[in-house]
């Protein structure tokens, strides 16, 4: 594990052990073949032009993005012909055997593409791969890398081990999913990013026949955040696609009593989990630069005395969050989760 993986269990507070350090089971059996080591060779691009999609490869764009250090990202998903997505728990999709998703970031020129993809033993395998300086090719860099992109702390191309911290939970496929795919997508969501031409939504999806089992109410009044202002409504949103992925009260940071997701399948009335675990909740983690403050992870018209706000706020490794993928502050991120924390009541 490199020490920017570490940084992910000290600051939730866990011992570094675990499901969320553990290997994905099958990931480097022996009738699983090998990773590509060229990226043109994972299916992404048609052949010999890394500026055309191979067919059946789709953009998509999550409502609420994830924030890497002001990357642009882009981002592709291929299921196989004849599969289709189990959406049957609305917050858990099962993904079939085959399913391939790709996320490029880019500084002014791309820096690596991510894979994420379901091998034929069922487990998920991971892999990055490094840009060449002209763009012209990709290669497979299984123990991460460092890229200076101008000015600034370096981009940091994640490890294998790296990439299971987050992806090995309840659902290890982030950013494809009912909420992220809706058509009602949240004109206030921070770092929105443009929907490419043809890029699937639910809609979509569900009328190629590639999900099934998606509860018809979904279809009917697309996923929305229910919330008492836009400004809460993004908030949330932030909190879902940035920090739900871990804090999630199915996961292996259960036991913290955090849970940041957004989830579809709460029963009629209920709070949303991220109101419910935070607003005037009591933690395990201190107030950066005053630990003998109370530990409040939201108080409510108090934002500098929110323990979460200070974390999003910090790059220091012991107390940063997200504790992966960012050197630099979210200044957006503070300016927003700030004015919602003002607001509330």
């Amino acid at each position: 594990m490199t020490p920017r993986a570490s940084a992910l269990v000290l600051a939730s507070g866990l011992v570094a052990s675990g499901p969320a350090c553990a290997p994905t089971a099958g990931a480097d059996h022996a009738d699983v073949a090998p990773l590509p080591v060229r990226l043109a060779d994972t299916g992404l691009h048609a052949a010999g032009a890394v500026d055309v999609l191979a067919p059946g490869v789709r953009p998509f764009s999550p409502q609420y993005p994830l924030w890497t250090d002001g990357a642009t990202k882009r981002r592709w998903i291929y299921l196989p012909p004849g599969a289709a997505i189990d959406a049957t728990d609305p917050d858990a999709w099962v993904f079939p055997v085959g399913t391939r998703l790709w996320k490029e970031f880019a500084f002014d020129r791309p820096v690596e593409t991510r894979m994420i993809e379901r091998v034929a033993d069922g487990s998920w395998r991971f892999a990055a791969y490094l840009w060449d300086g002209d763009g012209a090719d990709a290669v497979l860099v299984p123990g991460g890398a460092a890229v200076d992109v101008g000015g600034g702390p370096p981009h940091e191309v994640p490890a294998v081990g790296d990439c299971r911290l987050c992806h090995d939970g309840p659902t290890p496929v982030l950013g494809f999913a009912a909420l992220q795919l809706s058509p009602d997508r949240d004109p206030a969501a921070p770092h929105a990013e443009p929907v490419p031409a043809g890029a699937v939504d639910l809609p979509a999806l569900a009328a190629s026949g590639q999900l099934v089992g998606l509860p018809p109410a979904y279809l009917v009044t697309p996923p929305r955040i229910a919330a008492r202002s836009p400004t809460e409504r993004a908030a949330l949103g932030y909190l879902h696609g940035n920090c739900g992925g871990c804090h999630d009260d199915r996961g292996a940071l259960a036991e913290l009593g955090l849970d940041l997701r957004h989830a579809l399948d709460e029963p009629g009335g209920a709070t949303d989990p991220a109101l419910r675990t935070t607003l005037g909740r009591s933690g395990r983690a201190p107030l950066p630069g005053d630990p003998d403050a109370a530990r409040v992870r939201i108080a409510p018209g108090a934002p500098d005395a929110s323990v979460l706000l200070a974390r999003v706020r910090s790059r220091d490794p012991q107390h940063q969050m997200p504790p992966l993928g960012t050197r630099r502050t979210d200044a957006a991120a503070v300016a927003l989760l700030a004015r919602w924390i003002t607001e509330l009541d």
